[in-house]
C-alpha cells in the first residue's frame, strides 16, 4: 500500500499552487452549444464499479477492450477539436472536468498494469513523479497537461474548491470518479454529491479517539480550503452528516493527514 501520513505544519504545499492561465478566462455566455460527453458516459457505465464494499468507486482497467479504448481515444480527440472559449462558463467547467478524468483513465490504460499512477513517470524532469506535467493534448493550439487543467484553469478561473471532489487521480485516496459525465445541467448536483460522499467516508475524514485524520488533499490544497485547521474543519462541517457532524462540531484539535496512492482498480 502506497500510503503517506503527516501532521499539519506551515510547510509549503506538496502540489502546485493555482497559477492563472488568462487565455482560458474568455467565455461566450450567450452560447447554447452543448458538448457531447455521451462516449465518456458509456465508458463509465460499462467499466466503473459503484457498489464496491469499500464505498470507493473502482475502474475495471483490465477489462477495457480494444474497441472501447478506441472510443476513449476518439472522445479525447473530439474534445481537442472544440473551441472551448466559445462555450458558456458552465459548459466550460464540465468540459475541463470530463477532459481531466477521461485523460487520466487513458494514461492508466496506456501504461497498465501499474500499481499506482505515481509509477507513471512521464513528466519532464529527472526527479518527476507521475504523469501530471506531461503535455498530453492540444486545445485551441495550446499544449496542455493534467496540471495545466487543474491548477492553471479549473482552480484559478472557477474558484470552487468542490472541483477537488470532481477530479479523479485514479487512486484509492482520491474522491470517487463520478458514475456519469459532468454537464452544465448536473454539475452542481455532482459537485455536492462528490463532496458529501468523500467527507463522510473515512478516507476523506475520520474522527477517532478525539483525533481528526483527513485526506492529504486538505494539506496539498490548503489555499483552497483554508490556511488553518479550523478553516478546514469549517469546510468539512458544511457536508458532514449524522454522528460525524455532531462530533466534528465540538472538535477543535489538530489535524493529521493520510492518502492512499494505490490504483483504484477493480
Amino acid at each position: 500500500m502506497l500510503l503517506c501520513t503527516f501532521l499539519w505544519t506551515s510547510s509549503a504545499n506538496a502540489a502546485p499552487s493555482a497559477d492563472l492561465w488568462p487565455l482560458w478566462q474568455t467565455t461566450a455566455e450567450e452560447s447554447t452549444e452543448h458538448v457531447d460527453h455521451s462516449p465518456w458516459d458509456a465508458l463509465l457505465t460499462k467499466y466503473l464499479v459503484t457498489d464496491h464494499s469499500t464505498a470507493i468507486n473502482r475502474f475495471k482497467y483490465a477489462a477495457v477492450n480494444d474497441d472501447d479504448l478506441r472510443s476513449l481515444n476518439t472522445y479525447l480527440a473530439q474534445l481537442q477539436q472544440i473551441n472551448v472559449r466559445e462555450l458558456n462558463r458552465s459548459e466550460q467547467k464540465a468540459f475541463w472536468i470530463n477532459l481531466y478524468n477521461a485523460l487520466t483513465i487513458k494514461v492508466i490504460l496506456d501504461h497498465y498494469p501499474v500499481k499506482s499512477i505515481m509509477d507513471i513517470d512521464i513528466s519532464p524532469g529527472f526527479f518527476s513523479n507521475g504523469p501530471w506535467d506531461a503535455k498530453l493534448l492540444v486545445i485551441e493550439g495550446e499544449n496542455l497537461s493534467l496540471n495545466d487543467i487543474e491548477h492553471r484553469i479549473l482552480r484559478p478561473i472557477f474558484i470552487d474548491n468542490r472541483v477537488h471532489y470532481a477530479l479523479n487521480c485514479a487512486s484509492l485516496g482520491c474522491p470517487n470518479l463520478q458514475p456519469k459525465a459532468f454537464t452544465a445541467t448536473n454539475i452542481e448536483q455532482l459537485l455536492n454529491a462528490g463532496a458529501t460522499s468523500y467527507i463522510n467516508h473515512t478516507r476523506g475524514a475520520q474522527l477517532q479517539n478525539n483525533k481528526l485524520q483527513v485526506s492529504s488533499i486538505y494539506k496539498w490544497f490548503q489555499a483552497d480550503f483554508g490556511d488553518s485547521p479550523q478553516q478546514v474543519i469549517a469546510h468539512l462541517q458544511q457536508y458532514a452528516q449524522g454522528d460525524f457532524a455532531r462530533l466534528l462540531k465540538a472538535y477543535n484539535g489538530k489535524l493529521s493527514f493520510s492518502y492512499n496512492w494505490d490504483l483504484n482498480e477493480e
